[in-house]
């Protein structure tokens, strides 16, 4: 069972509607299905929590920026006692198109550089993961790339991709995460 949902991302308001930002929005929304309102702050980070099957889950949002999410993921784990098969981490990837979910039991950081940190400090990649496509750019840096807004025509695409995310945890709540895996990576209609 999923005990430890993360959202990567970067805090501040600078960062808060930026591409880089998409597992801190899934967060958010997951928590707004929830019902929750407000988090709590601890080791460095903003969490909250719900009950599923009578089992605490909770919902974090490392403040530590995005390249040094696992100093906030690790002491966390520790704390709540949360083993690396009992966590989801929800982020941004350039590989996968924009408006697409994809879902992986295990895998390497495939050079994002908050997935390298979280590796890092759990110890393997061996963990759940939910991949929100971003796409690439078509013309500037990657860094521009990230750290910018969704334009216009880009957020309706990202609203239902944020939908769909939290409608793929929920799902989890029922299913195994291989069932889940292989509804929410086939193609949209």
């Amino acid at each position: 069972m999923i005990k430890l949902i993360i959202g990567l991302g970067n805090p501040g308001d600078k960062y808060v509607e930026t591409r880089h930002n998409v597992g801190f929005m899934a967060v958010d929304a997951l928590a707004k299905a929830k019902g929750i309102s407000s988090f709590q702050k601890k080791f460095n980070g903003e969490y909250a929590t719900y009950v599923c099957d009578q089992e605490k889950v909770y919902l974090l949002k490392p403040q530590t920026y995005m390249n040094l999410s696992g100093e906030c993921i690790r002491p966390f784990m520790d704390y709540f006692k949360i083993q690396k098969d009992e966590i989801l981490v929800l982020y941004d990837d350039l590989d996968t198109p924009l408006g697409r979910l994809r879902l992986r039991e295990t895998g390497s950081s495939g050079g994002h550089n908050g997935i390298k940190s979280v590796i890092l400090h759990i110890g393997n990649q061996d963990f759940c993961r939910i991949r929100i496509g971003i796409g690439r750019p078509t013309v500037g840096t990657i860094v521009d790339y990230v750290l910018s807004p969704f334009d216009l025509k880009e957020k309706a695409d990202v609203g239902q991709v944020i939908d769909r995310c939290v409608q793929a945890i929920e799902d989890l709540e029922k299913k195994t995460f291989s069932d889940v895996m292989n509804i929410y990576n086939q193609k949209r209609a």
